[in-house]
């Protein structure tokens, strides 16, 4: 039987991982299609959720699990006038509630695979999508930005600019011990994620304005900010900072035909809960789900309805988990006249363990119970 060819463009955390987990689906042939020349390092690191830890693990053969930091606590702080309120806290004994890795050893990891899996890689600027017309499917995994989406979403994107810088970067310490944390400051929101015995990462997410004023000198203030809010006198080292905007961008036009949009080009959301990989990864699954069940119908997924069904199931999902992120970040930002009543509220959120419960629900399965 002739095998149905898939081009993924992007190689990306998203275009890599879309194309091992493709590749696994028998009846399907893989191209990835990647930029020429080489690309910069990613030095960040991305959070996801234990039942999307599993989902990579199945589709990986042999995986670097020392690669995978895993968390089974969660803190979250509010800080108010007088103190930093520690408001809630997610424990889990049975599972992990989520693993960190370093996005540029992942990727590394990934490539690997798709050497095993003989996915033909293409050295290839596109900039024209009827040079890619032979392929059963096309899917654009080229982050936020590209011009290429304009030829195929006719409707226009859900968008907001939040003013914002988010900051990154790895910190070396000898902390005796350290959780998974989220701090909302006056600053802004500021995430500590361990993903080794003596490093983590954060991100501090400032309005641009701040992030302007405080340029010069950004390296001292995260490093007294991070001793401040860990109480510690431990001295720490900072290094790889990097700093991009930050803006809502969901599109309500998933695909035009046989051309599909994933990864940051479909849903780029606040970076303030880390769902926004956890999202891509949901995707990836249930796209995943649909081609083989075409697939084994002897269906050519050029002429079916493959694309629609995967709308249909991702779209809701997506666009309330994305809007829900950016209710929470409008609901911790500083406002004069509502953080006194935000403390009554965080204060009593802390024992309110049925919300801890859907929290972790959500946290790791989003809406798909």
């Amino acid at each position: 039987m002739t095998k149905q060819r898939i081009c993924i463009v992007g190689d990306g955390l998203s275009g890599l991982m879309t194309a091992v987990s493709l590749a696994k689906v028998p009846g399907i042939e893989v191209n990835l299609i990647a930029k020429k020349g080489t690309k910069n390092v990613d030095k960040r690191t991305t959070a996801i959720s234990d039942i999307n830890y599993k989902f990579i693990n199945q589709n990986i053969t042999s995986l670097g699990k020392k690669l995978f930091w895993p968390s089974k606590k969660i803190e979250l702080f509010y800080e108010s006038s007088k103190e930093k309120i520690n408001f809630l806290n997610i424990k889990e004994d049975n599972f992990n509630l989520m693993y960190v890795f370093e996005n540029d050893k992942v990727k590394s990891l990934l490539l690997k695979e798709i050497s095993k899996n003989k996915i033909k890689i293409i050295r290839q600027d596109v900039k024209n999508l009827d040079e890619l017309k032979n392929y059963e499917l096309i899917i654009l995994c080229l982050g936020g930005q590209s011009k290429i989406y304009n030829n195929i979403t006719k409707i226009r994107s859900i968008k907001k600019d939040y003013k914002e810088i988010a900051i990154t970067g790895y910190v070396k310490h000898n902390l005796k011990t350290l959780n998974t944390s989220q701090f909302f400051l006056k600053e802004g929101p500021l995430a500590i994620l361990p993903f080794s015995q003596n490093h983590f990462s954060f991100v501090w997410s400032v309005k641009k304005s701040f992030f302007e004023i405080n340029s010069k000198k950004m390296t001292t203030l995260v490093k007294n900010k991070i001793e401040e809010i860990l109480k510690s006198k431990q001295d720490i080292t900072i290094s790889n900072i990097q700093s991009y905007p930050i803006f809502l961008s969901l599109r309500r036009q998933y695909y035009q035909k046989n051309i599909l949009i994933l990864g940051e080009g479909l849903h780029t959301i606040h970076p303030v809960a880390g769902q926004g990989f956890n999202l891509v990864l949901r995707d990836i699954k249930k796209l995943k789900e649909i081609i083989k069940y075409y697939v084994d119908l002897g269906i050519s997924i050029k002429n079916s309805y493959a694309l629609n069904d995967f709308y249909n199931s991702r779209k809701p999902e997506n666009t309330i988990m994305s809007l829900g992120v950016d209710a929470t970040h409008t609901f911790f930002k500083q406002n004069k006249y509502l953080d006194p009543f935000k403390e009554i509220i965080v204060k009593n959120i802390k024992n309110n363990e049925t919300l801890k419960k859907v929290s972790k629900i959500i946290s790791n399965r989003g809406l798909s119970f």
